[in-house]
């Protein structure tokens, strides 16, 4: 597994430590739901990734800052930082639980 699995309460505390650090090494958060869940909320600052945006996203992505990918319940999620990982994101996470997790809180 190129990828590692997180939890909601270890996925805010790496958001809190990696929100103000310099730009190349700050956070990225990407969502893998559908549009309208997306719109429907969504974790602050995550890029809605899909098809259309996928390679644009590999193209400008921060390789050595740690990298966030969920879905709605967790599953998708790792096939989705399992790829992104092979693709040299170097600090790859899946959300366990998913959004659902994530507002359950």
């Amino acid at each position: 597994m190129n990828f590692k699995r997180i939890d909601a309460a270890a996925a805010r505390e790496l958001i809190v430590t990696n929100t103000n650090v310099e730009p190349a090494k700050r956070i990225q958060i990407a969502d893998i739901r559908d549009d309208q869940s997306f719109a429907a909320g969504h974790i602050e600052n995550a890029v809605h990734l899909h098809n259309a945006n996928l390679q644009e996203f590999i193209a400008n992505g921060e390789f050595g800052a740690p990298l966030l990918v969920y879905c709605y319940h967790g599953h998708m999620s790792m096939s989705a930082a399992a790829y992104l990982a092979e693709q040299g994101f170097a600090d790859t996470y899946s959300l366990d639980g998913g959004y659902e997790a994530w507002e359950a809180g």
